[in-house]
């Protein structure tokens, strides 16, 4: 199983990956996850809910790339958030975790 990290925000979560080593941004190229998903892997997953604004929510997700890059993935977690990188990610997932 992996682990749960709980943070209170999400700079939080971003300071732990960056400590872990992970300081890609794939937000500046989502169209590199979106072209080829199978080049990459979702390590760490946390999903923030802002305690008043539903627009606050987000998601920060810690990818290793089959080069070895490490870094991070955020975006927004709502019912109308399309992005399709993230659908991607989510997807990568929960296919690594049930494998």
């Amino acid at each position: 199983m992996k682990p749960t990290y709980h943070y209170t925000t999400v700079l939080e979560a971003l300071q732990d990956l960056k400590s872990k080593g992970f300081h890609h941004d794939f937000n500046l190229n989502p169209e590199a996850i979106v072209e080829n998903p199978n080049h990459y892997s979702v390590v760490h997953i946390y999903r923030y809910e802002g305690d008043s604004d539903p627009d606050e929510e987000s998601i920060v997700y810690g990818i290793i790339s089959n080069a070895g890059i490490k870094g991070v993935f955020v975006a927004g977690f709502s019912a109308n958030s399309d992005n399709e990188a993230r659908l991607i990610l989510e997807k990568l997932y929960i296919e690594n975790k049930y494998q």
